[in-house]
């Protein structure tokens, strides 16, 4: 039990929000640390420095107030001539000692007379010193200024003031420091921990919507309102990506369920066949017809699983054997290998191709997808003719084949290219409606494409753009 509260409680360290807020809180902490010590140091050094400061003044107009007589200061009457200057100097802490030669205390004023500062006679520079505290004493800053006399030494000016206040005052920013710096860093983690949770609360959902994702029902999706940020175009992003996977299934399982039909049909047929042969004897005629029968169920058959397993291979990608083709020799090749077909419905075809349209391509996989559509030009024309055509356009060749049959309806043109459809026009005739699509798989494996118009009782025109190349080009195996 206590391990896996250990557990839980590191995972819950570990999330987002926890991290965030932690992150917010240290960073906060240093820059606060960083800009403390800075304000406690420059104040410490400023305030340092008035101290020394208001002794050297201090001691300097004491000393430009002293007459000196023989090489001997005259005793002042007083460095505080009222009880106003007495005072000022006990609330500032500020002492003024006066010393002859010998060291004897001509005058003094200020609270801290008493501490004993030892003078080096020989010394003529001024000195500043710190005697460090002693017993309820706090630490006291001393100027010694000597007076000279014809450059001979003849007292001392002794400045001292205590620094106890400013201690105090250095002591009352470093505590106010610390204790701010503290509550601003944990109300900084909490602000992060708010702010990440607020904008992490989308993520909540994605993970409970993935949860809810299976592929029976890719249905599910977050319609988070756009907010422009990261978090949005990610729900976004993850809207569309549900969007292409509910597609993609659907297709699958629209394909899967297509082929079963497709496949079910000609067995069906073979199965009722043969029943009916097993019946009992029959005639070597009706033999031969039921044979005949079960030669074009099975050729049916085995167009449609060719047709199947091109596509399923086209789906990973069609393995091409690049060459030069030249698609005015080819595209008269096919329209001459199927010109029969026409004839046989007494359909013109006909051939307006220029000269020299060399592209990089597979030859057998064109000749299929140029098959493929003029089949399907002669299948859905009763009448009139078909025209194939070619053309140098300046970025590709554009190959039309065009007829004068029963057209498409507008609501079937955006699905006229997918696998097993076809149009309730063309339900009675033969094939499984994989041609167009194969036809489009081709196109697109050589970086082109296929464009169609059409207009009921008119016609269709498919437009196959396929990329050129501007000389023939050795065969790549």
């Amino acid at each position: 039990m206590e391990q896996v509260t250990a557990c839980h409680s590191m995972k819950w360290i570990k999330t987002i929000r926890i991290r965030f807020a932690l992150w917010a809180t240290a960073l906060i902490l240093a820059i606060l640390a960083a800009f403390g010590g800075f304000v406690y140091f420059n104040l410490s050094i400023n305030l340092y420095a008035a101290v020394d400061e208001a002794l050297f003044l201090s001691a300097s107009q004491t000393a430009a107030t002293l007459n000196v007589n023989n090489g001997q200061i005259i005793p002042p009457e007083a460095i505080t001539s009222d009880e106003t200057g007495a005072q000022a100097f006990t609330e500032r802490g500020l002492t003024l000692v006066v010393r002859a030669k010998d060291g004897t205390i001509l005058q003094a004023a200020g609270p801290l007379q008493a501490i004993p500062v030892v003078i080096n006679p020989d010394n003529t520079q001024a000195e500043l010193r710190t005697i460090p505290a002693t017993g309820n004493e706090d630490p006291t800053r001393v100027y010694i200024l000597p007076v000279l006399d014809n450059g001979n030494i003849v007292g001392w000016v002794q400045a001292m003031q205590s620094l106890g206040s400013v201690q105090d005052s250095l002591t009352s920013l470093l505590t106010a420091l610390m204790l701010g710096g503290v509550l601003l860093s944990l109300l900084a983690g909490f602000a992060g921990y708010f702010l990440a949770a607020r904008a992490l609360a989308p993520i909540d959902g994605i993970t409970n919507a993935a949860r809810r994702i299976s592929t029976d029902d890719l249905s599910a999706r977050l319609n988070l309102p756009d907010t422009g940020d990261e978090v949005s175009r990610l729900a976004t992003t993850f809207d569309e990506m549900l969007t292409r996977l509910d597609s993609g299934f659907q297709r699958e399982r629209q394909f899967t369920a297509d082929a079963s039909h497709e496949l079910r049909t000609p067995l069906a047929a073979m199965q009722a066949i043969l029943s009916v042969m097993r019946e009992g004897r029959r005639p070597v005629a009706e033999y031969r017809q039921a044979l005949d029968d079960l030669a074009e169920e099975t050729d049916r058959m085995r167009v449609l699983v060719g047709d199947l397993l091109r596509l399923a291979r086209g789906e990973n990608g069609l393995k091409l054997q690049l060459e030069s083709v030249d698609l005015s020799i080819l595209l008269s090749d096919v329209a001459d290998s199927l010109r029969p077909l026409a004839a046989a419905k007494n359909l013109e075809l006909t051939c307006d191709l220029q000269a020299g349209l060399f592209t990089s391509g597979d030859t057998d996989q064109l000749i299929r997808l140029f098959v493929n559509l003029i089949d399907n030009a002669i299948k859905y024309t009763e009448k009139g003719a078909i025209t194939v055509s070619a053309e140098q356009m300046e970025e590709n060749i554009r190959v039309s084949i065009a007829d004068t049959g029963i057209g498409i309806l507008p609501q079937h043109l955006t699905h006229i290219f997918e696998r097993f459809y076809r149009v309730e026009a063309s339900r009675s005739s033969s094939g499984a409606g994989l041609g167009l699509a194969i036809a489009q798989q081709i196109a697109r494996a050589h970086g082109g494409d296929i464009l169609l118009a059409s207009t009921p009782s008119k016609g269709s025109t498919f437009r196959v753009q396929l990329p050129k190349v501007l000389a023939k080009i050795e065969s790549r195996n």
